[in-house]
């Protein structure tokens, strides 16, 4: 009875192709947009994760912050120094390497070229932290690092912005007020989570930067990495006890730092991500709906074209079962078509709208298999009144219908 049903649905859709077309367009539309949606979403979030991942591994961040409880602080929070950076390579288990870093705004000149970037004063320790390899030259030494050298490590941005193709190596350039030797250059990052571009950056010895630039002692930021992803929460809980003794933190008091690590951040932005990409998907899907009303409003016209062909069915011993499934199938059939174009369609779209907004296309079986069931789904639900209406109609009214 299904294999008879489907051959005559099929025939009844030959035999009205542009019909059967447009009453196929509302689902083909709705599949390829809630596919499309998910799928970008999905490549989103799969960029921001390589983003932080490019942060470094196992990282913790730590910044100097306001206590920020019911009573507010309003005088600033004391900066970091270099023996609390001591204290976290001797006392904290668990911890890899811990990186100091100052950090301030700059233009680096070389002749007539100049360019804004941001300086940064470390030391060796930021490589292994960031994960961050050289592409040429080399890191600070020992002497260059304890005596405050005039030396630099310039990222990949800051290469071509100012040296072009020419080799950088030896080369010196100006930042603000100081000149330095470019020692090294970065291998390429791109951007952040954020959107700022990682490359675009100097480094220095953080004890040139704090003679020659800041002119203090002061640290806004420590970077620790932790042994491995498995040692990273007890890390930072014993990292937070540290500064809490170190600053002098009362029991019942806030902080006055934040510690985050990259593992906070990537659940913090995929989080979003992924109710983005529901709260689009969900937008994209009210296009099946509408799709659905247009399969049941043709549905309708054609169980009112064919209600002589019902009553000739009806009249010779059809029953109101056969006719049912009839107009169903053929609601399913129009319905799953639409869903597999509406696949495909998306597969094509996904592709080039990732390649054009610059994230990777990520092919996820699963809502393609969703989408194709929630297409049939549509074909049932919207079919099944006019099939209904068709399958109770009465042979000898039917028959009489001109």
């Amino acid at each position: 009875m299904f294999w008879n049903a489907l051959a005559l649905a099929l025939r009844e859709i030959r035999r009205n192709v542009l019909r059967s077309s447009l009453t196929m367009l509302g689902i083909v539309i709705g599949v390829a947009a809630v596919i499309t949606m998910v799928t970008l979403g999905d490549g989103a979030t799969l960029q921001v994760t390589r983003q932080i991942a490019s942060l470094g591994s196992n990282l913790v961040m730590v910044q100097p912050s306001r206590r920020m409880g019911p009573i507010r602080d309003s005088t600033r929070a004391p900066a970091f120094k270099k023996a609390d950076i001591d204290a976290i390579r001797r006392e904290v288990p668990g911890v890899e390497a811990a990186a100091p870093m100052a950090m301030t705004n700059v233009t680096v000149v070389l002749g007539n070229k100049n360019w804004q970037s941001s300086v940064t004063g470390t030391d060796n320790n930021f490589f292994a932290v960031r994960d961050w390899a050289l592409s040429t030259g080399r890191q600070f030494s020992a002497s260059e690092l304890s005596a405050g050298a005039a030396v630099c490590i310039i990222g990949t941005t800051v290469q071509s912005e100012i040296f072009g193709a020419n080799d950088p190596l030896g080369q010196r350039i100006r930042l603000g007020k100081m000149s330095c030797d470019v020692i090294g250059v970065l291998e390429g990052k791109g951007q952040s989570a954020m959107g700022s571009d990682q490359d675009n950056l100097v480094l220095m010895p953080v004890r040139t930067f704090q003679r020659r630039i800041s002119g203090n002692q002061d640290i806004g930021l420590i970077q620790v990495s932790a042994i491995s992803d498995a040692m990273l929460d007890s890390m930072q809980e014993n990292l937070k006890a540290l500064l809490r003794e170190r600053r002098h933190i009362a029991a019942g008091e806030d902080d006055n730092f934040n510690t985050m690590s990259t593992r906070e951040i990537s659940e913090t932005l995929q989080g979003t991500m992924q109710v983005l990409t529901a709260l689009l998907g969900a937008v994209a899907a009210v296009s099946l709906l509408v799709g659905g009303i247009g399969i049941m409003n043709i549905m309708l016209v054609s169980v009112t074209e064919r209600t002589r062909e019902i009553g000739v069915r009806l009249a010779i011993g059809a029953l109101e079962r056969d006719v049912l499934m009839q107009f169903l199938v053929e609601a399913v059939v129009l319905s799953s078509m639409g869903g597999i174009i509406g696949i495909v369609l998306a597969i094509f779209a996904s592709m080039f709208i990732a390649s054009l907004i610059s994230v990777p296309f990520v092919f996820n079986p699963a809502i393609m298999a969703l989408g194709f069931l929630f297409s049939t789904m549509v074909g049932v639900v919207f079919g099944f009144f006019p099939a209904r209406r068709a399958a109770r109609m009465a042979p000898i009214e039917a028959l009489r219908h001109e």
